[in-house]
């Protein structure tokens, strides 16, 4: 994006209005077209940590829920490193949550049966 395309979101009240989130979503949008480029896509390359199948776990309690995991560290940093912003540990996890590579719907929930059914990574189209 332009100088001036920044400055034009600056001005939108319809967005968070942060120089550093906007200049963080432009780094991780170049990372992630990066990624597309050089192999088999950003999927692949998030699942790949997870061997292609989610985790499944079996808690009890919200409160046994991490906020964060080893694994979402090591992607988080992986992350970074290819240049994305606003990637920590604790947004990782959250995203691998709702994307389905990990399951941590407590057993009690209605979701958690159905939700453990799922166990590997979604077939993707070719280009």
């Amino acid at each position: 994006m332009t100088p001036r395309q920044v400055h034009a979101l600056m001005n939108d009240a319809g967005i968070v209005r942060n120089r550093s989130k906007i200049e963080g979503t432009i780094l991780s949008a170049k990372g992630y077209l990066k990624i597309m480029d050089e192999g088999p896509g950003f999927s692949k390359f998030l699942w790949d940590f997870m061997d292609g199948k989610p985790k499944i776990n079996q808690f009890k309690t919200t409160a046994s829920v991490p906020a964060s995991t080893p694994l979402s560290i090591k992607i988080s940093k992986e992350l970074s490193a290819r240049g994305f912003k606003f990637v920590g540990p604790t947004i990782v996890y959250a995203f691998m949550q709702a994307t389905g590579m990990v399951n941590d719907h407590l057993v009690t929930c209605f979701c958690h049966e159905s939700c453990a059914g799922q166990r590997r990574m979604p077939r993707l189209k070719a280009k």
